[in-house]
């Protein structure tokens, strides 16, 4: 018997945000990777509600809301290094640092499958060759990776995150979370379990958008090197 027709994704409730008509300040903080990120958004609008990535109320902010603010970590991201995202989902912040920093090699990592062969395949249709996927949990490559810098983006609050991120973080390197309004409350109740999980006090650092100029808080946490083990 033949299935049913395939189900199409519902429209968007609002018109959607016109990369066109961006001030060149946007431009400027994503370097070169103008035509990566316009040929991304247009990826996440054609298939991203399909696949189970987005809603269709993120549509008509996708690029305020996700991809501008992914953009807010490259900064704190050392020249030519590796980077790995936790819990990538549909790509923010990982891709579109993969894109806006081609001097730096990201390890995307998922533990969903359908995320994941998501990833794989926006990374072949861009040709990104500075990208690895990987589906695991970040608490699997434990002792087995590390990276000199760790970003996620909404994935757990900031003492779980702490726990899954800060052992894959090389000593010296850091935590890159992007978080929101309560940054500073949640970085306050998280002390603890991240000095626990081998991470410094840490800091939240505002970064204004250059679209509109509104905050984004990026929280970052150095991992410190292990102290000298204390003699019986």
């Amino acid at each position: 018997m033949e299935g049913g027709p395939e189900r199409e994704p519902r429209p968007p409730t609002a018109a959607l945000e016109d990369p066109t008509q961006f001030p060149d300040s946007v431009w400027q903080a994503a370097g070169g990777a103008r035509d990566l990120l316009t040929a991304f958004a247009e990826l996440l609008i054609r298939e991203g509600q399909l696949r189970g990535l987005l809603g269709p109320r993120e549509l008509p902010r996708l690029w305020s809301r996700h991809i501008v603010n992914s953009m807010a970590i490259t900064g704190f991201v050392p020249a030519s290094t590796d980077v790995a995202d936790i819990g990538s989902g549909a790509g923010f912040p990982g891709l579109v640092l993969a894109m806006t920093r081609p001097d730096v090699s990201v390890t995307l990592i998922d533990s969903m499958e359908r995320r994941t062969a998501w990833l794989s395949d926006v990374a072949e249709e861009l040709e990104l060759r500075n990208v690895e996927v990987v589906t695991a949990r970040a608490e699997a490559l434990h002792g087995r990776r590390s990276f000199r810098v760790v970003t996620a983006r909404a994935v757990a609050s900031l003492d779980r995150l702490g726990g899954w991120a800060l052992p894959l973080v090389t000593p010296g390197g850091h935590l890159v979370a992007l978080k929101g309004g309560r940054a500073s409350e949640e970085l306050e109740a998280a002390r603890s379990a991240l000095r626990r999980s081998g991470g410094s006090h840490g800091t939240v650092v505002e970064v204004p958008s250059p679209l509109d100029g509104s905050v984004t808080r990026v929280v970052l946490v150095e991992k410190r090197a292990p102290g000298p083990r204390r003699s019986r």
